[in-house]
């Protein structure tokens, strides 16, 4: 008698890229528990081409890296159509602000500072793929429409003016919040709640860097953006 075939759901893959190679046997072994098939590169060149060859669900990407930092492998990612939705979990040891932010202005979608807990790179790696999988379990939502935009989320696609953006998940879920609520100002904590779903371990100037990016994709000005509005002494809202 054949064994029934098995139901179970294919396990994700994540891509670690680090040059240390304890922290990618570390950090392997934690996100193997938790299910997830894993896979290493050790340097920039490497970690590009096991990206365009595996079509990872998510990289664990360390910022210094021999070969190419995790800057310009980010930003390489986010412009290529093929890749550009794949998230990105940034490792970093630097603790200045600046570094932070600019590498979530590049693309990245969270960021994990070094020397850090294993458990919370698991934590931080399952909430982001949560809202990836969101659409699926959102079959019965119409798109939604505010002005020139237009979001859908059971192919988790945004237009404007008819016209395809793409966006990177975090970006795509904060603009998802702005949308089911038009012309409502949310402060940066309730950005990250309501909108990323879990709270960052570092500081509220992230959304900043999101909105930033949102702005450069959307705004026909970014510098006099109309369409996502800074509500001075709040935070942000999407003009109705």
């Amino acid at each position: 008698m054949n064994p029934a075939p098995s139901t179970s759901e294919p396990k994700r893959t994540i891509l670690i890229v680090d040059d240390d190679p304890k922290i990618r046997r570390l950090v392997r072994s934690y996100l193997e528990q938790a299910g997830f098939a894993v896979e290493g590169a050790e340097d920039g060149p490497g970690a590009l081409q096991a990206i365009r060859r595996l079509h990872p669900d998510l990289v664990v990407l360390d910022l210094m890296l021999p070969g190419m930092d995790g800057l310009a492998i980010t930003q390489q990612v986010r412009t290529d159509p093929q890749l550009s939705r794949t998230p990105i979990l940034m490792l970093t040891a630097r603790v200045e602000d600046v570094d932070r932010i600019l590498g979530l202005e590049m693309g990245a979608d969270d960021y994990v500072t070094k020397p850090f807990n294993p458990r919370e790179v698991v934590a931080r790696v399952k909430a982001i793929l949560r809202r990836t999988q969101e659409p699926l379990a959102s079959s019965g939502q119409r798109p939604l429409q505010v002005g020139p935009l237009t979001l859908d989320p059971v192919a988790h696609e945004v237009r404007k003016d008819g016209h395809p953006v793409e966006l990177t998940p975090s970006e795509y879920d904060i603009l998802h919040l702005f949308m089911r609520h038009p012309g409502r100002a949310f402060t940066r904590s309730q950005i990250i709640d309501e909108g990323l779903g879990y709270e960052y371990a570092g500081l509220e100037r992230t959304v900043d860097s999101h909105i930033k990016n949102l702005r450069r994709k959307l705004e026909e000005d970014p510098r006099h953006p109309r369409l996502i509005e800074t509500v001075f002494g709040v935070g942000y809202r999407l003009n109705a």
